[in-house]
């Protein structure tokens, strides 16, 4: 069996798409899933399975579309894949609260995004935008929604903070 981690796009924001990590966990454990952890709210998931990532992420949507009747956009890496992401971040020098990994469902055709983004920087490195959000995420015009629509993929952030994390988790 291969450790997996997924990442869940628009879970229990501003009230909204409301899935506690509970009912999350016993989820993906009623449909087989082994060694089911969850982290913080936002929709953090480490698993083991035979599966592939592309199945893992249809079995997930389809069962929290199912059950609670919304749809999440559902990201699976495996460790290798988490461990590249964390290796090639360019911004390792920078603060640590101004780091952010986008994590992109597949690898988009078109790099290059013109945007004034003020002092935040951005570089696409593969699947993954790496965000220098000086100001803070909050702050700043690279957003998901932004990276999404320029870019024709799916996309979601954690900071260094979760995405070290998720691998420590992976790696126990």
């Amino acid at each position: 069996m291969k450790t997996y981690i997924i990442i869940l796009r628009g879970i229990n924001v501003s009230g909204k798409n409301k899935l506690p990590m509970k009912d999350l966990k016993e989820l993906l454990e009623d449909i087989n899933y082994k060694d089911v952890q969850t982290y913080i709210q936002s929709g953090n998931v480490i698993l083991k399975s035979d599966d592939s990532k592309e199945v893992i992420a249809l079995n997930i949507k389809a069962s929290i579309k199912n059950k609670f009747d919304y749809e999440v956009p559902t990201l699976v890496r495996t460790i290798e894949e988490w461990k590249e992401a964390i290796e090639k971040n360019p911004y390792k020098s920078v603060e640590e609260k101004q780091q952010y990994f986008t994590f992109l469902s597949g690898t988009p055709e078109e790099v290059v995004i013109e945007i004034d983004a003020k002092d935040d920087e951005f570089e696409i490195i593969n699947d993954v935008v790496y965000v220098n959000a000086v100001g803070g995420y909050g702050k700043t015009k690279l957003s998901n929604v932004f990276f999404e629509k320029k870019l024709r993929v799916t996309a979601t952030t954690r900071n260094l903070k979760t995405t070290l994390k998720l691998l420590e988790l992976a790696m126990e």
